[in-house]
């Protein structure tokens, strides 16, 4: 039986990003799990972490953090210079037209810190996910400096955000998912490690999938009655995922190409979870909408720009395992 589970993940791993695709749907297909699935939350959260922590390549973390110059200006894009032109566009457009709903949703969606599973579709993509973890693990640190600012130019003081809760949160998270990690490592050694990368990229896609079974309440029910007006938001949430992606693929376009692809693909797949979670898990109806059909960019991205990937990053990289 283990030896079919293990087969099973390595499978997975193996065809990670078609499996990812394919989980997001099996979310949208099962609503009456969600609710079950909704406390398991918190948890695929933070074992993601963990995964992407155990396959840190810590001699070449450490080299990143002793030249952060590329770090430094790629945690200041995503958690500042991103929100900040989404910010400058909604007072152009005018909040009012707008709505507090949609003014909240963008705010969710771009002042977020990355996924915990950032580094994880890096790698399903066959690209090295340091640089991608590394600057994770930064805009975790200073989300809860960045958000409340962001938040009180786009939404003003009415802002239902907790920053001591949410900074001692992310510390609690963080602290854990590296203590477990280091942990694991530790017991089983980098030699069986190496040996299961493609195990530890099936875990990954199940635990998206455990993510995307919670994350979809009501999305079914929302394409059942209102077809139009879904599908439009879902690809509001996929121009806005690229958009951003783009811009910084272009901003970053001198820095080598895996480094600008993995910053440029970090910076589209915001954690929109996390600050649901701490506006306290009540949002409007429009709002929560946004947050729900917004994992579908998350999670079909990898798979559509895999082809792209390979172009773009061919001179640069050669297909390996990934490092664990």
């Amino acid at each position: 039986m283990i030896r079919l589970i293990g087969a099973g993940l390595a499978c997975i791993g193996r065809h990670g990003t078609a499996a990812l695709a394919v989980s997001i749907f099996i979310g949208v297909a099962l609503p009456a799990l969600s609710s079950t699935m909704r406390p398991y939350l918190t948890l695929s959260v933070f074992s993601l972490l963990t995964l992407a922590f155990l396959r840190l390549d810590a001699a070449e973390f450490r080299q990143r953090l002793r030249r952060p110059a590329l770090l430094l200006a790629a945690l200041a894009w995503m958690m500042l210079g991103t929100p900040l032109l989404t910010f400058g566009l909604v007072a152009a457009a005018g909040p009012e037209t707008l709505g507090p709903d949609a003014v909240l949703a963008l705010f969710i969606a771009t002042a977020a810190p990355p996924v915990m599973a950032a580094p994880a579709f890096i790698y399903l993509l066959g690209l090295n996910g340091t640089l991608s973890l590394a600057l994770s693990v930064a805009a975790l640190i200073v989300t809860p400096l960045t958000a409340p600012l962001i938040g009180e130019l786009m939404l003003g003081p009415s802002l239902p955000l907790s920053v001591g809760g949410l900074a001692a949160q992310l510390s609690l998270l963080l602290a854990g998912a590296f203590v477990i990690a280091a942990a694991l490592r530790r017991l089983a050694g980098s030699e069986r490690l190496g040996r299961s990368a493609h195990h530890i990229s099936g875990l990954n896609v199940v635990l998206l999938l455990i993510f995307a079974i919670a994350a979809m309440d009501g999305v079914a029910a929302s394409f059942a009655s209102r077809p139009v007006f879904t599908l439009g938001l879902t690809a509001l949430t996929f121009v806005l995922a690229l958009v951003q992606i783009l811009l910084t693929l272009l901003l970053f376009s001198p820095a080598c190409r895996e480094d600008a692809y993995a910053i440029a693909h970090t910076c589209g797949t915001r954690n929109m979870g996390l600050m649901v979670a701490a506006l306290g898990g009540t949002l409007p109806e429009l709002t929560w909408l946004w947050f729900a059909v917004g994992q579908f960019p998350i999670y079909l991205l990898p798979m559509i720009l895999k082809p792209f990937v390979r172009v773009f990053c061919r001179q640069n990289v050669k297909p390996v395992t990934p490092p664990v």
